[in-house]
């Protein structure tokens, strides 16, 4: 399944989700929520510490995705329900506010699925608050709102994933990207022995001169990726694949998760 393909059938259902979480939490504050999807999600939330809910589906769709949110956003959004000042509490007190906040997700499932019913059918969904999780090669789709300057992440677990990307209407995008990756390389064979370079990213940063002199030993360099996101792989400076790193014999390595188009294109393109 291509990036192209995962992404038309991730939108569809982001899309949908936007849309009905940003119903339900101008229903429960009487504050517009236009929720919409993000091209990109800032990497400077993740500094703060995440909240996940998990949405399982089952019917015309089978699968789970997880919602991150975060504890100050969390917070900050109890204070408009309730017209309170945001008050720093200790544990209890935010259960309470996840307990309260689970509510409100559970309460927008049935938009949601009214939603998508005439694409994928009859849907029921459930939800529930998770910890602990690790989405290293999940599909990920920013959400926010930038009225409210509130971010929400989707991951999306490979069952519900190939669902939503099964039906026609994205088959026929994954028809046409692969007629349009179609060659036959007569001659690869010749050059199977080349030996290439390639390289794992991590992430990366630009910086000013002046921060780039001032390093020494011990510097720390933020990236601009989350630890729980793929790292890429590097041929030529050209991405050729995503997936999680491992350690190999005490060597770092890569189990690909991810092809975003297939590599001999990269020679022939």
């Amino acid at each position: 399944m291509t990036n192209e393909v995962k992404k038309k059938g991730a939108d569809i259902f982001a899309g949908a989700f936007a849309q009905s979480l940003g119903g339900a939490l101008s229903e429960a504050t009487g504050i517009e929520w236009p929720f919409e999807i993000l091209s990109a999600h800032d990497g400077g939330a993740a500094k703060e510490s995440a909240v996940h809910f998990r949405f399982s589906a089952q019917g015309g769709l089978s699968g789970e995705c997880f919602v991150e949110l975060y504890e100050k956003q969390v917070a900050e959004l109890m204070a408009k329900i309730t017209k309170q000042p945001t008050a720093a509490g200790g544990e209890d007190q935010a259960e309470d506010q996840n307990g309260a906040l689970t509510k409100i997700l559970s309460s927008m499932t049935a938009g949601l699925a009214a939603s998508l019913e005439q694409k994928y059918g009859e849907i029921t969904f459930t939800v529930d608050r998770v910890s602990g999780l690790a989405f290293g090669g999940m599909f990920l789709v920013p959400l926010g709102c930038l009225q409210e300057n509130v971010q929400a992440l989707l991951y999306f677990a490979t069952p519900l994933l190939e669902a939503l990307s099964g039906t026609e209407e994205v088959e026929s995008v994954a028809r046409k990207v692969e007629s349009s990756q179609a060659f036959a390389p007569k001659n690869l064979k010749l050059v199977m022995d080349v030996e290439l370079n390639v390289s794992l990213r991590f992430g990366q940063r630009q910086m000013a001169l002046r921060d780039v002199l001032e390093l020494n030993n011990g510097s720390v360099i933020e990236l601009d990726r989350m630890v729980d996101e793929p790292v890429e792989l590097f041929l030529d400076g050209k991405l050729i694949a995503r997936g999680e790193a491992v350690v190999v014999d005490g060597n770092y390595g890569l189990r690909v998760t991810e092809i975003p188009q297939p590599v001999t294109s990269h020679f022939f393109n």
